[in-house]
């Protein structure tokens, strides 16, 4: 049987840098979602305010497995 996995957009936000965004997409992507196998950060921007980055925004696809309770929806065969 092949492995299928879903995939959510997430955009997350800091005032620290991009890798603390993209960690904080992924840790609130965790509150909710099991089994995440992965994120692909797809995008990058700030906010500028008086010559400064104020916040760091991360746009990232987060990864899961489907999981399948067994034999739901196939034939018994009989």
């Amino acid at each position: 049987m092949a492995n299928v996995a879903k995939v959510v957009t997430i955009i997350g936000s800091s005032p620290d840098g991009f890798a603390e965004a993209a960690a904080a997409a992924v840790g609130e992507a965790s509150k909710t979602l099991r089994g995440i196998t992965g994120a692909d950060v797809l995008s990058m921007s700030a906010e500028v305010s008086g010559d400064r980055i104020t916040t760091y925004r991360t746009t990232v696809n987060i990864a899961f497995a489907i999981e399948r309770s067994g034999g739901e929806g196939r034939s018994s065969g009989t």
